[in-house]
């Protein structure tokens, strides 16, 4: 079925909470905020965006105040061609938005490639963060994952998404596993999948940013940042997804042995983004990681 006019840009599910926006350089980050008490930052990957938290956030903003980034990773309404989205410049977004809005000590709760965006944080900042939450993500050797090759590749050439991206406006395509199919074990709901998906495929700039945001995911990076773990002595939970297409789940264990002070938790019945797939373990395990760990209180570089 072809997609209708019904797709409305920068739409963003109410469960998330209030939006707001912060200034960052020469640019604007908007983020919801909902609940109150120790706060967490939750942080997406590529080509999607907030939505993807829209079922953890009311169970967890029960106990917490939930802040979630809404970031310019290739689902995002408006091109920003001034902003660096190379992967460093993926990090200095995420901390430049927990400073300005006053969250240092906060939990980071991060899925997918916005893993390897907040494994670059804690490695570069571990001042800002009180606590690390990996769900299924890139890291080390695989950013981005071997069987995105393809897309990188196409991202490279000038004009080359386009053709990749424009037979997802039929929605029956995109449960292939090139598109969505070995990212969430079930069909997401339309207008999630259209608020994913469509930006690129309608907006130039919005698919320039993505070719930036795809190009950009070098895993050198993430082995540097690897290198540099041992920084970072806040408590750290991997949760990972027993059946992971995309990120191993040996990566999973290799982390919680990096990491100074790593618990490691499988989510069943899910695919890389489990907060589509498996929301209430996602909350669960965060809630009982955030109340049974010591905060940890930041302190200067």
């Amino acid at each position: 079925m072809m997609v209708r006019n019904r797709f409305q840009s920068g739409w963003r599910h109410p469960d998330l909470g209030e939006r707001g926006d912060v200034r960052i350089g020469s640019g604007a980050v908007r983020y919801f905020e909902r609940g109150d008490g120790e706060p967490i930052v939750l942080v997406h990957g590529a080509m999607v965006n907030a939505n993807l938290w829209r079922r953890v956030v009311p169970p967890l903003s029960k106990q917490f105040r939930c802040v979630t980034l809404d970031l310019p990773f290739g689902s995002h309404d408006t091109g920003v061609p001034h902003v660096d989205l190379s992967l460093p410049g993926l990090a200095r977004l995420v901390v430049d938005s927990i400073e300005t809005l006053g969250l240092s000590g906060a939990t980071l709760l991060a899925n997918d490639t916005g893993g390897a965006v907040a494994q670059l944080v804690v490695a570069q900042r571990p001042d800002l963060v009180g606590r690390l939450v990996l769900t299924s993500s890139d890291a080390y050797g695989d950013c981005p994952p071997a069987a995105f090759g393809f897309f990188k590749l196409a991202a490279s050439v000038p004009g080359g998404l386009l053709p990749i991206l424009a037979p997802m406006t039929v929605r029956s395509l995109r449960r292939l596993p090139i598109a969505q199919g070995w990212l969430t074990r079930r069909a997401l709901p339309s207008h999630i999948s259209d608020s994913y998906v469509l930006p690129a495929i309608r907006d130039r700039g919005v698919r320039r940013d993505l070719a930036r945001v795809v190009t950009g995911l070098q895993s050198r990076h993430t082995l540097e940042a690897a290198r540099h773990f041992d920084r970072f002595d806040g408590p750290v939970l991997v949760a990972w997804s027993r059946e992971d297409r995309f990120c191993p789940p040996a990566n999973a264990h290799r982390l919680t042995r990096d990491f100074p002070d790593a618990r490691l938790e499988w989510i069943q019945d899910a695919y890389t983004l489990a907060p589509e797939d498996r929301p209430e373990r996602v909350a669960a395990l965060v809630s009982h990681f955030i109340t049974t760990t010591e905060t940890r209180v930041p302190h200067d570089r």
